[in-house]
């Protein structure tokens, strides 16, 4: 009988201690959790980067279709005037969108805002991803497009698709939602990248250097992309056996797949369907008149870009006329670049002899 008692007595002893070593290295795990939690720190195959970049796109999505977003512009000193902030944010010109803060929700009394959709194109990406409170260091893709349609011309079609492509990208994370509009199915995908190569070219179509007397020189840009293109950075020059001229823009906003025109006089300047006029004479980049500033005989004009970070500007497109190129203009002649190769080479372009400023033909 004592043995038994003492047996027992043994085995809750040991009981006891197991529970106790259990309940220590319990609470030793959760402070350790909430340490390495708190530090940022990875324990097992965690990567708190991957987590940042899920949950950058899962709150961007929601934030852009939970409602109809708002619009706070912003005064002359930089600060933001909450006074005149809107929610018809769609409606605002450009370049205020530009310098203002935009939160560009999609939706309006409780479906898809395809007034919204539109306007995103006088967004540039950088504009979008602010509003949605991302890092500075993401970049972002977004895509929204019909699924489902009882028409079936509209059965995949894409209604806006632009931004950094994710294959340029260190690491992404996509989070997406399907709204159904009347008989119509719509996906909306937001991909956010850590870093990448952003989307930001520009075409010069036309250009005309030798104008009939009286009207100006003119330069033709398209805009690929579905987004906005901020012009704080971009530059021109040109070259020629008479002298050479630079000029950094340092503001203006061109919006997604538009036509701008470039010009030595807007009041003088034919400008067809083009969205965009940027008054380049009162620069001294380009002429009116008697006035020649672009060499009639022969020269070359490069558009290029600079990132505010770096001081090296990268060529994105050139054109050249006279010299050995062929190209010899006469009055009312321009040259237009007829291809989709990009970039261009000598023989994507052509002289016209009917010149269509404002019009991609």
């Amino acid at each position: 009988m004592v043995s038994m008692q003492s047996s027992l007595q043994r085995d809750e002893n040991g009981m006891t201690a197991v529970i106790e070593f259990l309940a220590a290295f319990t609470l030793f795990l959760m402070i350790l959790t909430a340490f390495l939690s708190l530090a940022q720190l990875e324990m097992g195959s965690n990567d708190t980067s991957v987590d940042r970049l899920d949950r950058a796109a899962a709150q961007g999505l929601d934030r852009m279709t939970s409602d109809g977003g708002w619009f706070v512009p912003v005064f002359d000193d930089g600060s933001l005037d909450y006074e005149n902030s809107t929610s018809h944010w769609h409606l605002q010109p450009i370049d205020d969108l530009n310098q203002g803060i935009v939160l560009a929700g999609l939706m309006g009394s409780n479906t898809l805002d395809f007034d919204k959709v539109d306007a995103l194109s006088n967004l540039t990406e950088d504009n979008l991803a602010r509003g949605l409170g991302l890092s500075d260091d993401f970049s972002i893709h977004l895509e929204i497009k019909i699924t489902e349609s009882n028409i079936p011309s509209r059965d995949e079609l894409v209604l806006f698709s632009g931004g950094t492509e994710r294959g340029t990208a260190q690491a992404s994370s996509s989070s997406y939602k399907e709204l159904q509009v009347g008989q119509e199915k719509f996906l909306i995908i937001l991909e956010v990248h850590n870093g990448g190569r952003k989307a930001n070219n520009l075409h010069i179509t036309e250009i005309s250097p030798r104008s009939v007397s009286g009207a100006p020189e003119w330069i033709e840009l398209y805009n690929p992309n579905n987004f906005a293109i901020d012009l704080n950075g971009w530059s021109f020059s040109h070259t020629s056996p008479n002298h050479d001229t630079n000029l950094l823009l340092r503001e203006g906003v061109i919006s997604g797949n538009s036509l701008s025109l470039f010009t030595g006089d807007p009041n003088a300047q034919q400008i067809g369907d083009a969205a965009h006029v940027i008054d380049l004479g009162s620069e001294g980049f380009l002429g009116v008149g008697q006035i020649d500033l672009l060499n009639d005989g022969g020269g070359v004009i490069v558009l290029s870009y600079t990132q505010l970070s770096e001081f090296q500007p990268f060529e994105v497109m050139r054109v050249t006329w006279g010299g050995d190129t062929g190209f010899f203009l006469t009055p009312s002649q321009s040259l237009q670049y007829v291809t989709d190769n990009f970039p261009p080479e000598q023989q994507d372009w052509q002289i016209s002899n009917d010149p269509s400023p404002g019009i991609i033909e």
